[in-house]
């Protein structure tokens, strides 16, 4: 089963989605990235965990690979 997709920005917005995924059946999470990882995405992320049960698979989304340099490193040391 494909993973669902979380796309609410708030915590509770995040709990109301995943409750009503979870109440469908879904068991697999994944949560969009809105704050870099940072504080609000932990705020989101133990949320949805919550709101999923202690049977399901929640993650954030990996981090988008950095762009990559003109210049390799080794060549600028």
């Amino acid at each position: 089963m494909t993973p669902a997709y979380v796309t609410s920005s708030r915590p509770a917005g995040v709990a109301r989605e995943v409750e009503a995924l979870a109440a469908a059946g879904c068991r697999d999470f994944v949560l969009r990235r809105v704050d870099s990882g940072g504080t609000l995405d932990l705020e989101r992320l133990g949320a949805a965990r919550y709101a999923a049960g202690f049977q399901s698979v929640v993650v954030l989304e990996a981090a988008p690979a950095p762009e990559p340099s003109s210049v390799p490193e080794a060549a600028a040391r």
